[in-house]
């Protein structure tokens, strides 16, 4: 194992590790801001109560998030400076803007919601969680932006070796961007739901196996499920359809990660989409694959008609190495790949499976969705143990989704870490094994791995117990009865 593996599998873990808690934070922080709409729009006390119980989970799993994340930036010095100083004259506005404008917005306006309960104005107060939950969702759309351009660069003239920015606003519009900022919120929208869903299954169950007594809380876990189970089944079928305008620019962009999710090792016209694939699935030839397929969907996800021809990884391999060249430059900093041939050909089990997870976690969790409102309908409670046991399992799903689909997209674009543009500026494209650290050695790299492997491992811990333990509290966690003597205190205001 070289520097490149240790470096990549650094970034790979700690990278997925912080983009569960993306998610979330962009969802829930919409639907909290929701719910406190309809608290001060209406007054009644089961949206107060949704909203201090959800924004609590929202917080620590902002919390979590924004800890994760900065080690990001350090990584991008620490072992990726070579990469870091190629991108760093197009990489430098999207990320200030990231900084400056959106998550410093977020984060003064979070902090005025936490301990404005009560001492600001009710319409004001509302103000700063919809401020802070659109900066989040803004902040999101410059980080996407800046991985977009790796994967399509635009709005870039070449200097001196080094592409350097000339529109600020080709970056922002980039189409590749424009597509992939909807399916993201889509699928924060999708965890946020599920999350929904799961929690409050299980306290409506737990309620109603502990007491026959009317729970005064029913209201807020049954309000809870249905707005959730909404939530999921909008997203889900948004994911579709922002997925297939993805899929659509894969094609025409990334040709070889569209072939590679398929297994496509021969050019096809039609092209057959492979639901299940058996047999080493790892060569390139594709002899040993046997796929159950569906004629010509292919060509259609990737040109929208039934007749398309779709290049297989064998002929690609032929147009890359035309275009790009057959071997890496003969560089020092390249180490054992110094003057070695290129493999253009991603992992194939990596990508075949992990568009497959991500679609099949993804229906998994638009099928528990429909399934809670179906069997919540017209004020129902099931009364089976399996159910809140099936919905508490589900909210897993699309973190695994949203997960596999992040790792499909990173690993489908190797041996690249920056894409060609193939109507773009010649030249602008950089090869993974480039861009790392020359001036790190594998020692030095395992070390930061296992460090940073293991406390990202103890905040997990911390994470999951205190997700547990304030979702257990339930309403009167956040909202405790008052005394006869005493006004109710803010608890929100100060748990953190």
């Amino acid at each position: 194992m070289d520097v490149l593996d240790v470096a990549r599998w650094q970034f790979g873990i700690t990278t997925v590790y912080h983009f569960l808690m993306v998610p979330l934070t962009i969802g829930l922080s919409i639907v909290v801001a929701i719910m406190q709409t309809a608290w001060v729009v209406t007054g009644k006390r089961h949206y107060l109560a949704m909203t201090k119980f959800w924004g609590k989970l929202m917080l620590v799993n902002f919390a979590m998030g924004v800890v994760t994340g900065i080690v990001q930036e350090f990584q991008f010095g620490m072992a990726w400076s070579s990469y870091s100083k190629f991108v760093g004259d197009v990489f430098g506005a999207p990320l200030a803007m990231e900084g400056l404008v959106a998550f410093m917005v977020e984060s003064t306006f979070l902090g005025l919601w936490i301990f404005g309960w009560e001492r600001l104005p009710k319409r004001v107060h509302l103000a700063c969680i919809w401020a802070a939950s659109l900066a989040s969702t803004v902040s999101a759309y410059f980080i996407l932006s800046a991985n977009s351009w790796m994967q399509h660069p635009v709005g870039i003239e070449f200097v001196d070796g080094k592409p350097r920015l000339n529109s600020i606003w080709a970056l922002l519009t980039n189409n590749t961007a424009l597509a992939a900022f909807p399916h993201t919120v889509a699928g924060g929208f999708a965890v946020a739901g599920t999350f929904l869903v799961g929690i409050s299954a299980w306290h409506l169950w737990r309620k109603h196996r502990d007491s026959s007594a009317e729970d005064p809380d029913r209201r807020v876990w049954s309000s809870s499920l249905k707005l959730g189970a909404w939530i999921g089944m909008i997203s889900f079928a948004a994911v579709a359809l922002t997925g297939d305008a993805q899929g659509k620019l894969m094609f025409e962009q990334q040709p070889m990660k569209m072939a590679a999710a398929e297994a496509l090792c021969h050019t096809e016209a039609p092209a057959s989409f492979s639901v299940f694939a058996y047999g080493d699935v790892s060569r390139q030839d594709c002899e040993n694959v046997k796929s159950i397929t569906v004629p010509a969907l292919l060509s259609f996800l990737a040109h929208n008609d039934f007749s398309t021809e779709v290049k297989g990884v064998g002929d690609l391999i032929h147009q890359y190495q035309a275009k790009y060249g057959s071997n890496y430059p003969v560089d020092p900093k390249l180490g054992e790949l110094s003057g070695k041939p290129i493999d253009y050909v991603p992992v194939l089990p990596v990508t075949y499976w992990g568009f497959r997870f991500m679609i099949g976690f993804g229906g998994i969790a638009a099928a528990a969705a429909l399934l809670a409102l179906w069997l919540t309908r017209r004020g129902r409670i099931p009364r089976t143990k399996w159910f809140p046991r099936l919905a508490l399992l589900s909210i897993a799903t699309p973190f695994l989704a949203n997960s596999f689909g992040w790792i499909f997209t990173e690993m489908g674009r190797q041996p690249f870490v920056v894409v060609p543009n193939p109507s773009g500026v010649d030249g602008v494209w950089m090869y993974t094994a480039q861009a790392v650290s020359s001036g790190v050695s594998v020692g030095e790299m395992l070390t930061s791995l296992i460090a940073l492997t293991t406390v990202y491992g103890v905040l997990a811990v911390v994470e999951v117990y205190l997700l547990v333990r304030y979702a257990r509290a339930g309403v009167a966690g956040v909202m405790p009865p008052p005394t006869d003597t005493e006004k109710s205190e803010d608890v929100l205001a100060f748990a953190y």
